[in-house]
């Protein structure tokens, strides 16, 4: 059996893994995911958010044997080397809970502890109908990045929250 992983590029997550027989994942990303990989969390009383993560920001490798990162692969990430191809061993990502707030003007993100240099955050916020595509990054020396986004006070959204060397996090928060 073999590992394979899809992830975003920009930060390194594992966003989906499959474990294959016989061949290996296509290399193109978008023969597994098409258009785009739907990530889902439930806002309660049945309703679902999905967060679609653009195959073109997304790639394929095949890595070593990780089961865990079938069952949760928000926990994983890729490195490259230098020439930009995949290392074949994932690599845990530092946990960290409590670190996500929506209000009316935004989105922040807090780690646990100061990171060493800029850190990537791509992060999506569902809003009905739509979906926000957040940038931005943690200073060095920092815990904490701001996204911009207006939102409604009192509503209830899916976020995934990507962080360049922590474990991604989907989930459900409410707009305080």
């Amino acid at each position: 059996m073999a590992l394979s992983v899809v992830y975003a590029v920009d930060t390194g997550h594992v966003v989906g893994a499959l474990a294959l027989t016989g061949a290996g994942a296509p290399p193109d990303v978008a023969a597994l995911v098409g258009r785009a990989l739907p990530l889902r969390v439930s806002l309660g009383t049945g309703r679902i958010a999905t967060l679609p993560l653009s195959a073109r920001d997304l790639a394929v490798a095949s890595v070593d044997d990780e089961p865990a990162a079938l069952a949760v692969p928000l926990d994983f990430g890729v490195e490259v080397t230098s020439d930009g191809k995949p290392k074949p061993a994932l690599v845990r990502l530092a946990s960290w809970t409590d670190g996500i707030a929506l209000t009316e003007d935004g989105l922040t993100v807090t780690v646990k502890v100061a990171v060493a240099r800029p850190t990537p955050v791509l992060a999506l916020v569902s809003d009905e109908q739509d979906t926000h595509v957040l940038a931005g990054e943690i200073p060095a020396q920092q815990t904490q990045a701001k996204l911009p986004v207006t939102l409604v006070k009192g509503s209830v959204h899916g976020v995934l929250v990507l962080a360049t060397g922590w474990a991604g996090h989907l989930e459900k928060a409410a707009v305080t």
